[in-house]
């Protein structure tokens, strides 16, 4: 079993429209070097390390305890970065970077032979992406080399929004913070692989398949769900992932009120219940002894807060936090690909009333 890696951690409060240059020099001198630098992007915080330096890949791998099988994503400043990483970029992948970078867009290429094992859980395939954060293309500017960079968080535990979300995980196992407030987006990104019969979306994100199909008409779109063991074609794709410590309970249906008939019963039934749901619905059982998580008025706002609010419920001791399954399309693909994952698949259809 591979050793936890322990350092000493830093801390430095950025502008995240306009960082200060001197701690994002420090941190691109850390990179440099084979250490490891957590940094906001417009998703999640990113746990970030030279891309280039199979050591120092290995550092993020037993920072987080991610297991050598998950690859990573690698993070450019500028699109002529990609030459240092893969090959034969077809004209469709810069079509959309064009027209997605910098954002919340990954794309699975054909790697250089320069691109380390480690990196791709020894795939001939190169995820890459271009963060659309001030502080991230500075620290990637300042390194001189593009960074590989997971999630900051301890592997299969809710993805870190804040600086302290990842001083919660990672304290003693990252070089440097840079903390630039919590994240925009609230999500990770989209991963499309374009290298099969037809492009596929591995994972759902930040940039929704209704956008994509704009340029990709024939876009597909299945789901993974992995065991832990498996060869993951891309970050994400294993069932147990973004995981709270409490047990998550999923409900599915298009009946409102069986849905939350259900859920008020589950909860008179169990101790220690946590719920997340829209302002709307955040009432709906507030009448039993229940520890509510609002995630906002809709699913862009629940997209932002859905990380920090499992994160906020484990804090308070929930043993059960219980959610229902939004709608599949935009941006709910993606909030309900993390609550399925988070709950380990479990889910609860609720049939209508009669």
């Amino acid at each position: 079993m591979r050793q936890p890696y322990r350092t000493t951690t830093v801390c430095f409060q950025v502008d995240p429209q306009h960082p200060d240059p001197r701690p994002i020099a420090r941190a691109g001198a850390t990179i440099r070097a084979g250490g490891l630098v957590a940094f906001p992007t417009e998703t999640v915080y990113g746990l970030g390390a030279n891309a280039l330096d199979s050591t120092a890949v290995e550092k993020i791998f037993r920072a987080k305890g991610r297991p050598a099988n998950d690859p990573l994503i690698v993070h450019i400043a500028d699109l002529s970065q990609l030459s240092h990483l893969a090959v034969s970029v077809s004209e469709i992948a810069y079509r959309l970077f064009k027209r997605f970078a910098p954002g919340a867009l990954t794309l699975v290429l054909n790697k250089r032979e320069a691109v380390p094992a480690n990196l791709t859980a020894g795939m001939d395939t190169v995820a890459v992406r271009m963060p659309d954060h001030a502080v991230a293309l500075a620290l990637i500017d300042a390194a001189g080399r593009p960074i590989a960079a997971p999630s900051a968080n301890r592997f299969s535990r809710p993805s870190p929004t804040t600086a302290q979300h990842v001083a919660h995980d990672l304290d003693g196992r990252v070089d440097i913070i840079l903390d630039g407030g919590p994240t925009s987006i609230g999500l990770e990104s989209t991963i499309l692989s374009l290298l099969g019969d037809a492009p596929q979306v591995l994972r759902p994100g930040g940039v929704s398949l209704e956008a994509l199909r704009e340029i990709v008409p024939d876009l597909t779109y299945q789901p993974q769900y992995l065991p832990d063991d498996a060869a993951a074609p891309s970050p994400g794709s294993m069932l147990k992932h973004y995981s709270p410590r409490a047990t998550v309970i999923l409900f599915r249906g298009d009946d409102d009120e069986a849905i939350w008939a259900a859920m008020k019963t589950f909860a008179k039934n169990h101790d220690h219940v946590g719920l997340l749901a829209l302002e709307k619905d955040a009432t709906r059982i507030a009448d039993l002894d229940v520890e509510v998580e609002s995630l906002g008025v809709d699913l862009d706002a629940a997209a932002t807060r859905l990380f920090s609010a499992l994160r906020s419920l484990d804090s308070r001791g929930v043993e059960w936090i219980l959610a229902r399954l939004p709608d599949t399309t935009g941006v709910g693909l993606a909030i309900g690909d993390r609550l399925l994952r988070a709950a380990e698949g479990v889910v609860i259809d609720v049939k209508p009333r009669r």
